[in-house]
């Protein structure tokens, strides 16, 4: 039998519904996966956590249940006591807890500190392990990309980002070829939520002809300035309504009399919609992509894109508790590089997202200004398979 591989969890936060409950623990209890209940052959051997939080900090339950120690140091953590790496994979999960924001409403959560620590002791050690990041690598793009150029540098695998771009697919399409025009749905209201709906919009676009080759410009606009951006041709309404076909979740008159309900084609969807948003986003090559955030009007993340003149759709399924299977989606996949030392996908997906966002949130507190981002001309090609569940 295989020696078990070693795990050690970084995190600032590991409480109930926390990212480090819904995700590292998979690696203690195991997961739904193809239709079975999947155990990962790995320990996790030690963990940090920045803030503990008394009664309610899980690490301390866990560790005891499960037989690892939580240290009081990153470095502590990875080398389990001693004085070299002892551990053969890293979850780095900077997600929750008690931190600042910036000026931009960011979370200011210390990723990049995080891995810079983490780094440190591969330095020290001759040698790197592969490593998961969980969503943003930064609030900062300067950041996130200092995070990929390392990760390269010293020739470890890094994957980072969310669930929506693995989980399941309503239908399971992926895009190829020439893609016009695309638009995403998604809700949240805060750099945390609506960095989910930009990289999973990403994971789409990123598959069309010629490759991803950056973005030239971005703008983010509030309020009537959405509705009016899709007056002036700025945003498909074609692009919305095939969006909002694949939403199951909608609200209004769908919920007092159960009719049914045409958003896209009525004047409802204003009047639901709570402080709409649009990011606008110009890519290099061309394409132009918007997210539309529309909370109170939908529950949900969908998508559409025009290819060669046909509109293709879907949702990217959220299965809820309590396994949250899009979580479990995201960790098979962390699973599989941390086997196979090769990412699923490019690093540069996230710290191209992470820069979109940023500067998005620049554009709105400069008083929506369109922005050109000459930084954000980040070149890779997506893999062969989309590795949501269910792509062939």
């Amino acid at each position: 039998m295989a020696e078990r591989k070693k795990l050690a969890i970084i995190t600032t936060f590991w409480d109930w519904r926390s990212h480090a409950n819904h995700m590292g623990e998979r690696f203690l209890v195991g997961y739904p996966r193809d239709g079975r209940w999947h155990r990962p052959d790995f320990d996790i051997v030690g963990a940090y956590v920045d803030q503990r939080d008394g009664d309610d900090d899980l690490s301390v339950h866990r560790a005891e249940e499960f037989d690892f120690t939580v240290y009081p140091t990153i470095a502590e953590a990875l080398r389990l006591g001693g004085d070299q790496l002892a551990v053969d994979a890293v979850l780095l999960i900077a997600e929750h807890g008690d931190y600042p924001s910036n000026d931009k409403g960011q979370k200011l959560y210390p990723r990049f500190e995080f891995f810079s620590q983490i780094v440190d002791v591969f330095r020290a050690s001759g040698r790197s392990v592969p490593v998961f990041n969980d969503k943003h690598l930064s609030y900062s793009f300067a950041k996130a990309q200092q995070m990929v150029d390392t990760a390269h540098d010293l020739g470890f695998p890094l994957m980072s980002g969310s669930s929506l771009p693995v989980t399941f697919r309503m239908p399971p399409i992926e895009l190829d070829g020439h893609v016009d025009e695309a638009l995403m749905i998604g809700v949240g209201g805060s750099d945390a939520m609506d960095y989910h709906a930009l990289e999973a919009m990403q994971s789409m676009v990123e598959r069309r002809q010629g490759g991803e080759t950056g973005v030239r410009a971005v703008q983010l606009v509030e309020g009537e300035e959405v509705w009016r951006a899709g007056q002036d041709g700025r945003w498909s309404r074609r692009l919305l309504e095939g969006a909002l076909a694949r939403s199951d979740s909608r609200s209004g008159i769908a919920l007092t009399d159960g009719r049914p309900q045409d958003l896209a084609h009525s004047d409802e969807l204003e009047e639901l919609t709570e402080n709409p948003s649009a990011y606008l986003i110009e890519y290099v090559d061309g394409l132009r992509a918007t997210l539309l955030m529309l909370n109170g009007a939908v529950q949900d993340y969908t998508f559409a894109a025009r290819c060669d003149g046909e509109v293709r759709s879907l949702q990217f399924l959220l299965p809820g508790a309590p396994n949250v299977v899009y979580s479990a989606c995201l960790m098979q996949k962390a699973e599989e590089m941390f086997v196979s030392g090769k990412a699923p996908y490019p690093a540069e997906r996230t710290m191209l997202v992470c820069g979109m966002l940023e500067r998005c949130l620049e554009s709105k507190i400069d008083g929506h200004l369109r922005l050109e981002t000459p930084e954000l001309s980040v070149s890779y090609q997506s893999p062969e398979s989309s590795q949501f569940v269910g792509a062939l």
